[in-house]
Order: structure tokens, then sequence, then C-alpha cells
């Protein structure tokens, strides 16, 4: 499941959900993860046995890391990755000497080192509004506390070990909202670190979570599952009647691959009744403001403190151009048509974003794809169909909110900047290559009418060509590269600036094959020298020129990316060709 269905579940009822946090979810506050933990207590131990003066600094280079691990290997330590690997080094540091542990966690966790994040104010905010009404977790660290009192200004207490008898009469007397650190508070002695510890979980805090479980859906988030008696809770609330009544969400990384254990638990999940999803996220903290974004009715004071950052609307009187003279003129051309409908496209099997991705890399898929809770695709019916070959079941109209901004859906501004090129090469010779941000339009070497390209031409010479004397040695990664090309480009890419929709263009010169761009970096400082002002002006003429087949000045020009009319699933993009300026203020 992809980060934009999960907000809409979620939006929907957020207080139908219990928490479920591990130290990712802290990470961001300039705090350690348990990986973080571990690698420094092999330090520690290392220097002490070696007689070795390591700072954590020195971790980050690959060499003294790799040095530090082989010599753990070597005194049969866990290896890395290794479930016990946490408990291990503690006992081994520490021995049973809990003062030590939590002098040691007292200062790595200490209060006045974390720095919240965007994703810390949020679940602050969550829990100081009432949509967030119960939280469980590993950590020790005070970061929940710390955001609920950064954004509400009042206290959040802890239950933990020592406290754990009153965690269950809250819950029953709905006292919300209910915090619960299953392994203690580094504060007080009652920390769980070594395995005799974890091997099963304080009594009422266990049933605490079991009785949530029964009412609650569940989201895990920045953890591992790696604690094996906190599997164990998962699977007794799974055993139990009504597990999980609104489902059960693990975050993960995109692209990383869950702990054996938790697929196991979610597969088991499913087949209970229960629905149970991986969500695939890219940081905690980007999870997090999504969820705050969509969330309606959000407490405007809460949100000031959510989104100090954000971007404030001002009042600034634009001066009217009468008497005044353009005085730069800018590289944006005003979109006067976006399309709003697409085809919806229904499959055979669930599919994700790594998976649209991945046919979008196929050579052989000919539709512009992309997904947003629902595959969504232009093309002819048989572009559509064929690119998802057996799995293909039908096609609908849909409309779409193409203003990416709500909500940060970037990936509709990547499927209108994609369409927008696919109909700009058309019928004209270029090619298209997408980019982190926008695509690239390239001159096609291979084109036999190039009377378009006149004007380029003329300012640019030869727009295609071999980069003399470069060639690249065979490496693991690649063949030998005995010929390097260059071609005139220009990047498109699609911004708001003033409430309106601009095209942006800028020129450049694309290399053949990509992995040798970064060594004809002499050839294209020698090419791309002199191209300002003037020089920049007339090119950036040229190319208005190319992609719009030499329409004129302030003329409004409409493409399409396929051939005939296919209604919805051939959209049509509309901008003009006369640029934006600033003018220069006119005397009254």
């Amino acid at each position: 499941m992809n980060q934009a269905e999960f907000a809409r579940i979620f939006c929907e009822r957020p207080e139908g959900y219990a928490w479920f946090l591990g130290a990712g979810a802290s990470h961001n506050a300039n705090l350690p993860t348990a990986e973080d933990i571990i690698s420094d207590l092999k330090r520690r131990y290392y220097c002490s046995e070696e007689n070795q003066t390591l700072s954590t600094k020195d971790l980050q280079n690959d060499a003294v890391r790799a040095k530090v691990e082989a010599y753990m290997q070597s005194r049969g330590f866990p290896e890395r990755w290794s479930a016990s690997e946490y408990t291990t080094y503690f006992e081994t540091i520490f021995g049973d000497d809990r003062e030590r542990q939590r002098r040691y966690i007292s200062s790595i966790l200490a209060e006045d080192r974390a720095r919240l994040a965007v994703g810390n104010r949020v679940f602050g905010a969550l829990l100081a509004s009432g949509m967030c009404r119960m939280v469980f977790t590993t950590n020790f660290d005070p970061v929940v506390e710390k955001a609920v009192a950064e954004i509400s200004e009042k206290p959040l207490s802890a239950y933990h070990i020592e406290g754990a008898r009153n965690a269950v009469s809250a819950l029953n007397n709905e006292q919300f909202p209910i915090y619960c650190k299953l392994h203690g508070d580094f504060q007080y002695d009652s920390i769980k670190n070594l395995s005799s510890d974890l091997a099963a979980q304080n009594e009422e805090l266990s049933k605490c979570m079991a009785m949530a479980g029964s009412r609650f859906g569940f989201v895990v988030a920045g953890y591992s599952g790696r604690d094996e008696s906190i599997m164990a809770l998962f699977r007794a609330i799974l055993a139990a009647p009504n597990p999980f009544p609104h489902g059960l969400y693990w975050m993960k990384m995109r692209g990383a691959m869950p702990l054996e254990g938790v697929a196991a638990l979610m597969r088991d999940a499913k087949a209970a009744g229960v629905r149970a999803e991986f969500v695939d996220i890219d940081t905690y903290d980007t999870l997090m403001l999504r969820l705050w974004r969509n969330l309606p009715d959000k407490p405007d004071e809460l949100d000031a403190k959510v989104r100090k950052g954000r971007v404030g609307k001002v009042q600034i009187t634009i001066p009217g151009p009468e008497g005044g003279k353009p005085v730069l003129r800018f590289n944006g051309l005003p979109m006067t048509q976006v399309p709003t409908t697409c085809a919806k496209v229904k499959l055979k099997s669930a599919t994700n974003w790594d998976a649209i991705a991945e046919l979008k890399r196929k050579p052989e898929t000919s539709a512009v794809l992309t997904i947003d809770g629902d595959v969504m695709a232009w093309g002819g019916p048989k572009d559509i169909e064929g690119s998802f070959g057996t799995d293909f079941l039908d096609q609908s109209e849909m409309t779409f909110d193409s203003d990416w901004r709500t909500g940060s859906r970037l990936h509709i501004k990547n499927f209108l900047e994609e369409g927008l090129g696919r109909a700009l090469c058309r019928e004209r010779p270029l090619l298209q290559r997408r980019q982190r941000s926008g695509v690239s339009l390239i001159v096609d070497h291979k084109a036999q009418d190039v009377g378009i390209l006149e004007d380029l031409y003329r300012e640019a010479g030869k727009v295609t060509g071999q980069v003399p004397g470069l060639s690249l040695p065979a490496t693991e990664e690649h063949d030998a590269v005995h010929q390097v090309h260059f071609a005139e480009a220009v990047h498109l890419s699609l911004s708001y600036a003033d409430e309106r929709l601009w095209l942006l263009l800028k020129p450049d010169v694309w290399i053949w094959p990509t992995i040798a761009r970064q060594h004809a970096t002499q050839f294209l400082d020698r090419r791309k020298a002199g191209r300002r002002n003037d020089k920049h002006d007339r090119l950036l003429s040229a190319w208005i020129g190319v992609l719009s087949d030499h329409a004129g000045k302030d003329v409004e020009v409409t493409v399409s990316p396929f051939e005939g009319d296919i209604g919805f699933a051939n959209p049509v993009f509309g901008f003009s060709t006369q640029t934006g300026f600033a003018m220069k203020r006119g005397r009254k």
C-alpha cells in the first residue's frame, strides 16, 4: 500500500487507531536508533579491548566500520542484523549493572539532545487534539512527551514499568491519551535491555496493549520487529477475539524487506480476516506530514505550531506595467490548458508504486502511467492494455485534481510532465527522457526532417554529434564506451508562481551514454561558454519555436501525446508562446 491510500484510510477516523512506535520514530529528533546504539556499543568494546581511540564519527568511515565489525565477528559476537545483537552487547558491556545501563541510556537520550522534527510535532498534535488516543513504544526517550509539551503546553505522563497497573485502569475509564513505555523510562531504574528482561513483558502493560488491540486498529511506525516478546504480544492480540478491528498497518521504508517474523504476522493477520497492510514510506517525517495535511478540521493553533516553516501568504501590491518596459525575461510559458481526466485501470491483482515504476521503465510500455490510490493512465486502448498484459481487466474514465500541491502529490506533477513531454515529442524530431524532476527533450540525431530546428542550428551550431577524444574503459557496472555523443536538449518542468501554472524551459546539452556526463565536463564547459544574456535569450526563443512549430509570438498552442481522438485517455495541454516578464515600474 502506498502512503496516499493509507492517508485516505487513516484520516477518515484517526481516533480509531492506536500507535506503536519504535526508535525510527525518534531518529530525526537527533536521537539514536537501536542500530546506532549497537554501533556505539561495538565501538566501546573494541576500544576497551584493543586500547584504541575511535569516535562515533570515525564509524562513518566504511573501512573503519568494517574493521570493527570483523573484529566483533572474530570474537564470536552475533552476526550483523541478528535479533540477538542488541541484548548481547548490553550484557557484555554492562553485565547486570542496571545503574550503569541507566546512566548510559540517559546520556544518549537526554531531553536536551532532542530536536523535534516535523513528524514528532505532528504526533504531539495528534495526541494534544485527541485524534490519537493510545500509544505504545519500546523507546526510552522523552520525544513524545516533549512534542506534546511544545504543541499543547501541557504535560504528558507515560505509563511505564514502575507504574504499570494504572494503565489498564486508565483504558477502562477512557482516560485518554494513554502513553505506555513497554521497556521502561531511562529516568527510572526499571529499564529492559537484557535478554532476561526482554523474555517477557510487564503483565499489566501487556494486558493494556491486548485490550487496546481489541478496540483499535494499530499503526506501527519506526519499529523493525526484532524483539520477540513484542512480536508475541502482537500474535496474542491476533489470537484473541476481535483483533485489530480497524486494521493493522505496518510502516516500512520503500524498497526494504520486512523481517520474516513480521511478514509471517501480517500473513496470519490477513488469514484471520484482519486488513493487514505494509505501507511503503520515504521517511517518518514525510508520512506524518502527509497525514496532518489530509486531516480535516485541524485546530489552527496546533497547525501553526506543527508547520513552523510553511509558506505564508503575503499581500504585496504589484504595480501595473503602464509606462514601463520589460527588464527581465523569464523562462516560463503560462499554461492555458491542463488535463483533469484520464483512464482508471482495473487490474486482476493489487499493485503498488514499485510495480508501476518498473512498468514505466520497460521499453514496451507505451502508456503514460502513475498511481494515486487508483492506477491512472493515458494512451490508446491497446497502449494501456498492452502495458499491463494479462493482468489488465478494464479501464474507465476518472477525474483527478491536477493541482499536485494539494497533499504534496508530486506523482501527479510527474504524470503531467511526462504526458506533456510525450505530446511535444510526437510530431517533432525529439526524444524524451524522464528526470527526477521534469523531463528532458533531446534532439534526435536520426531525424530526417530538421527544418524545424533551423533557429536552434543558427544559435548552437551542430545540434548532435560525437564528443571528440572521449571514451570510457569497462568497469564492473558498465561495458566499455568507445564513442560518446551529445545533443542539444531542453529540460521541461511545471511550477506554480503567482497562483498560475507555468511551463519552465531550461536549454541544456545531453550526453550519451549518461554515465559519461561526469567525464565530459570540459566539453560541456566549452560548448556552454557564453550562453548568457542575449545568447541564452535567443536559445530560449529557438526552443519555443521548436515546441510550438513556430506558431509565432503570444499564440496559444495545444498538443496531445497520442494520435486521434481517444477522449479522456488522450489529454490536451495548452500553453502560450509568450514568456513571462518582469516589468520596470512606470512613472505616474
